[in-house]
């Protein structure tokens, strides 16, 4: 049986490390360069009013540079546009270097003297993503520092405005927590760029003022939409690279018909195509370029300034993040537009595909496409070039003359960049004023490229693949194959809208021909209710694999997801899907891996219930590896849930519960809005299926868990065994009940004169001294028991009876225990110990799961002791942890023989089920109230100790 037991969670551990592994390496190799420091970085601290630095000590405000820019903006005269760059969660002030260093070279390389003058502030290295209370205080700081920097400028001729902010992680929520200030201007800050920021929900919900911060900002966004339409923001997600902040999170809560608000992945934005972890997307110079560039085109020339006009940075964010045309921003166009050129250079194509390489000697071409033939029978024409070339090359006719058109509009307006090509497809029903197309392919500069282009039936070159199902295992295949006469195909992979879908997208392309000037294949997944697309690059022929995951999941009914190939002619193109269950694995991870803790409380609430439940039953409780196993009762908890939801369903006890309880929390949000369908409750369409399977997980966590813990008290107990004499006491490390209250109210004082979460911790440090304690103990009588010859123990065990004989009856029917004020040798007194070490393990067990959760605001308050008062101000561990912390102190005495003989035990048992239920309804979304869930067990507990 225990073999048994050991495979299954063996199993269930493989599960959970090809998930993780799937989660933390099965993603691309980082394709991010370096950005490197040309000249030493510098960081010129800025003063600061004397208010400001007397309350916020930790805190500090610098001015990035480097080498004679260093020099120039010592005595802090600046003249540039100011960007202040704001780190996340323990990130460091010094990370602006990228930015501030690529800027200085952008600058270096114009004139006219434009730059930007780039600002970072020290915020510590706070964690505010696990601890809330820092965060109002940073927000503040915050807009202190923008009316300091502003004040820089006062003596400038065209002085700016508002300042631009760059936020990292948790600096990203903090930009837009400004807001909620109710002195702060929103003309103080025009643009916000947030990197990996978390906007739709906390990472880790570990306590309220994290989550009343959050709903603080989201309301405000909601309430001041329309104030808030003046500032623009960009949230860039890192791809699937950054597990710490899925990109999910990173969309923006705010109306969908807000267009000053972009939400995007980054390996969707143009010219850069690659997906960053949580620290690159800071340093990662396709990204940083790409904002340097942005923040250049939005400096007005005349003063040096960003520009006020909220259309222009919306045209600016979309020229680089969103869709760019291969051309110069801003660049103006003259309706018509004049063609010229000789008639040898005019060639009018009648096929229904045009090939043509540039010569590498320069010469003048355009090409012609008739329209009038071509319009009944094709829907799209389609051309792609490898000349990056920021001009205009895709004309539509309006007057001809002979067989030269002599007056044109620009159709090139609607270019794509793609890595490896620009592309360019026009709707022929839109162009009814015109009657030609050309393509000009002149290569003045020598320069050679390649154009191809064709006319398209779009419902001839779109395929429906039907995906597996997710619990195929990959034993099911759906592949099509495309004898690729087209340029472009598109295949619609249907039913494929949900995060913990995953697939192995395969795509074998074999020519017959081999060409060495033929341009490389691009397939794109383009996500339609999100901006995530992903771009993958290969040569023909070649085998590529693509990851089909996604970082949200559909919100309404609209279309599935796109694969687009855009292809070599003449060659063929197998297509296969199969299902991928270590992918699947990574994505219920990444999605639901915040809740399995309460999953592993569930199980250890239950261990312990088995024990309590077996103490009442035989007077000795389980093994802890054994009630970890028997913990595992998906069907007691998940069914009461799941019922709970059915009758949620029903207005009449939804009303009812909504004016008494709390709402129910459902898994993780996966819809881009943070919101699901209409009518439909949260995430209704899995959390059934995987709550069990978020249950054997977390039940695998808790037994090998528990089992590490037991290993590592053996091995502690061996050194420590040393320093204490050997003992064979059943009372060894206990408190005196004078002791334990005076502990009790010493602790509470320490916990509310500094921090709660101290308290906690070192009431769980007296606990394991106690089983440690428990551990020598038992080796120690396992020793003597092995080493005292029998006869002489069952000779000692009959003179301490009969000299008990003559006491009473209750002395009598006791276990024999100790002669004469000495302990016996008995396998019973063994016994004794090893059943007090089990029910110690379990609980040991059940106090680390607030220790683990206490342990970000303790880490805040050591950090802060030399800025601030040794208090932790505000403390989510106080004094809610008060009643844990008594009882953990009451039961460091706890033994199994005054357990067994409570009138309240199985009272107390019984009551863990419905406890473990209520955290699984009420925990997944505010993982800190696991700790009240543990006090209200642990309390009952205490009591059946003591009465």
């Amino acid at each position: 049986m225990r073999g048994a037991t050991a495979a299954f969670y063996g199993c269930a551990l493989g599960l959970l490390a090809m998930g993780l592994r799937e989660l933390l390496l099965g993603f691309e190799e980082n394709r991010c360069n370096m950005t490197y420091m040309f000249e030493h970085p510098q960081y010129r601290r800025v003063a600061l009013p004397r208010r400001v630095a007397r309350l916020y000590p930790a805190y500090g405000l610098y001015l990035y540079g480097e080498g004679q820019y260093a020099q120039d903006t010592r005595k802090l005269k600046l003249t540039g546009a100011p960007v202040l760059f704001l780190p996340g969660n323990a990130g460091s002030y010094k990370q602006a270097r990228s930015l501030g260093s690529v800027a200085l070279r952008k600058a270096e390389a114009l004139e006219g003297g434009v730059h930007l003058n780039v600002f970072t502030i020290d915020f510590n290295e706070e964690l505010v993503a696990l601890y809330g209370g820092s965060l109002h205080r940073q927000t503040q700081f915050l807009h202190e520092s923008i009316k300091a920097i502003l004040r820089l400028y006062k003596d400038h001729e065209a002085p700016p405005r508002s300042v631009v902010l760059v936020g990292h992680s948790m600096g990203g929520v903090v930009a837009r927590a400004l807001f909620t200030l109710p002195r702060f201007s929103p003309r103080l800050v025009s643009l916000i760029i947030t990197q990996a920021s978390p906007h739709q929900a906390p990472i880790l919900s570990l306590d309220t003022h994290l989550l009343e911060f959050y709903a603080a900002v989201r309301q405000c966004w909601v309430d001041r939409a329309e104030d808030l339409r003046n500032v623009t923001l960009l949230s860039v997600g890192g791809g699937y690279r950054d597990y710490q902040v899925r990109s999910g999170l990173t969309a923006l809560p705010c109306p969908q018909d807000d267009p000053s608000k972009l939400s995007l992945v980054a390996t969707a934005i143009p010219r850069t195509w690659v997906s960053t972890d949580h620290l690159s997307i800071v340093w990662c110079k396709e990204l940083v370029l790409a904002t340097v560039r942005a923040f250049f085109d939005l400096i007005e020339p005349e003063i040096g300034q960003f520009s006020d006009d909220p259309e222009r940075r919306m045209a600016v964010l979309n020229h680089h993040f969103i869709r760019h045309p291969v051309r110069l921003l801003g660049e103006q166009l003259k309706m018509p537009i004049s063609l010229s050129g000789s008639p040898e250079a005019w060639s009018e194509v009648n096929t229904l595909r045009l090939a043509y390489s540039a010569p590498k000697d320069g010469q003048a071409k355009y090409f012609l496409f008739a329209l009038s033939s071509r319009r009944k029978a094709y829907s799209h024409f389609y051309c792609r070039s490898n000349n990056m070339e920021m001009t205009s090359w895709v004309y539509g006719c309006t007057q001809m003359k002979g067989s030269m058109c002599v007056q044109a509009v620009d159709l090139s307006l609607g270019t794509e960049l793609l890595p490896a090509y620009k592309v360019l497809t026009l709707r022929l029903r839109v162009l009814s004023s015109v009657s030609h197309l050309v393509v000009a392919a002149s290569n003045l500069n020598g320069r050679q490229f390649t154009v191809e282009c064709e006319w398209q039936r779009q419902e001839s070159q779109t395929i429906s693949v039907q995906v597996p199902h997710v619990l195929s295992f990959g034993m099911t295949v759906s592949d099509v194959t495309l004898n690729s006469t087209g340029l472009l195909h598109t295949i619609e992979l249907q039913h494929f809208h949900q995060v913990y879908q995953a697939f192995r997208i395969s795509v074998v392309s074999h020519c017959k021909v081999t060409k060495a000037d033929r341009l490389p294949s691009v397939y794109r997944m383009k996500v339609p209710w999100f901006r995530e697309d992903s771009v993958t690059t290969s040569s023909v022929p070649s085998v590529t694999e693509i990851s089909g995951m996604l970082h949200t999941s559909r919100p309404d009914n609209t279309s599935g997801v796109l694969l687009q190939l855009h292809t070599a002619p003449n060659c063929q193109y197998k297509v296969s899907v199969r299902t991928s269950f270590p992918r699947v694995l990574g994505q219920v991870l990444r999605f639901c891996g915040p809740v399995l803790p309460v999953y592993t409380a569930v199980a250890l609430l239950l261990a312990c219930g088995g024990q309590m439940s077996s103490v009442v039953r035989t007077g000795h409780p389980l093994q802890m590896s054994q009630a970890v196993a028997r913990a595992l009762q998906p069907h007691k908890v998940d069914l009461p849930v799941y019922l709970l939801h059915l009758l949620l369903r029903c207005n009449w006890f939804r009303d009812s519960w909504s004016t008494h309880l709390p709402p129910l929390d459902a898994l993780p949000a996966t819809s881009p809005d943070g919101t699901t369908q209409e009518g439909v409750p949260p995430n209704e369409d899995w959390p059934r299926l995987l709550s069990p399977l978020l249950y054997v997980l977390g039940a695998a966590v808790a037994f090998w868990g528990s089992a590490l813990l037991r290993l590592s008290l053996q091995l502690l107990s061996l050194l420590l065994a040393p320093l204490h004499r050997p003992s064979v006491s059943l009372d060894c490390g206990t408190l005196r009940r004078r002791t334990q209250l005076l502990l009790i109210l010493c602790l509470s004082v320490l916990g509310g004169a500094s921090c709660g979460a101290l308290s906690i911790t070192a009431t769980f440090l007296l606990h394991l001294y106690r089983v440690l304690r428990l551990q020598m103990t038992e080796r120690s009588l396992s020793h003597m028991l092995n080493l005292a010859p029998e006869k002489q123990r069952d000779q000692d065990n009959r003179t301490c009876n009969k000299e008990k004989s003559t006491g009473d009856s209750e002395a009598l029917n006791s276990k024999p225990k100790e002669c004469n004020g000495a302990p016996l040798l008995s396998d019973s007194v063994l016994q004794d110990v090893r059943d007090d070490l089990q029910l110690h393990l379990s609980l040991s067990a059940l106090l680390t799961l607030p220790v683990m959760l206490c342990a970000p605001s303790l880490i805040h308050w050591t950090r802060n002791l030399r800025y601030s008062a040794a208090r932790l101000d505000p403390d989510p561990c106080w004094p809610h942890t008060v009643p844990l912390l008594m009882a953990s102190v009451l039961l460091i005495n706890c033994n199994t023989l005054t357990l067994s003989y409570s009138t309240t035990l199985p009272s107390t048992s019984r009551l863990l089920l419905p406890l473990s239920v209520a955290m699984v309804t009420f925990s997944p979304l505010h993982l800190y109230r696991v700790t009240y869930f543990l006090s209200a067990a642990l309390v009952p507990l205490a009591v059946s100790f003591l009465f």
